[in-house]
């Protein structure tokens, strides 16, 4: 079950706007009676790599409840990044970026944030854009360690044609 914390609460606040109408439509929600699989399942799958990006950036904490749930979770709903099961193309490799820079860097810093989505509208083609993912995944390893970084590049590859470089 997962539960706001004090980062997620002020989030909420009036005037407190740093994320986006659907994470905080999740921090919402996220009351600890929820379960994580209903979070997840929401925006038509969208939920999940929301959910695991508010858990990251410290505005949700699993909080396990004392017994394990009497029924097995379903898995992951269709549509998630990390069950894509879509075509793999440059178009949905390019809107996962284009959310990447939005959620992990509109708030820190918002004109690196800019800086990124610049660079990918200028991107042509598949070499170009990935060079700009792998600027990404730099920055991301500098601010959020190299695991993340590592994490998010999996996902990328999997929205990828694997013709696509993949070197990001």
């Amino acid at each position: 079950m997962l539960i706001k914390t004090d980062k997620g609460r002020t989030e909420l606040l009036p005037g407190q706007r740093s994320l986006g109408q659907r994470e905080r439509a999740i921090l919402l929600v996220a009351d600890g009676r929820k379960s994580t699989a209903s979070l997840h399942a929401l925006f038509h799958g969208e939920g999940r790599a929301m959910v695991e990006a508010l858990l990251a950036d410290g505005y949700l904490i699993d909080e396990a409840p004392a017994e394990p749930p009497a029924r097995p979770v379903p898995p992951p709903p269709r549509g998630s990044v990390d069950t894509f099961s879509g075509p793999r193309s440059l178009a949905s490799a390019r809107m996962f970026l284009f959310d990447l820079s939005d959620r992990m860097f509109a708030a820190r810093d918002r004109a690196l944030a800019d800086r990124f989505r610049q660079a990918l509208r200028e991107a042509r083609d598949a070499a170009s854009m990935m060079a700009v993912g792998q600027d990404m995944l730099t920055e991301i390893e500098r601010v959020a360690g190299a695991e993340r970084a590592a994490s998010i590049s999996e996902r990328l590859a999997k929205v990828l044609p694997e013709t696509a470089p993949q070197d990001a």
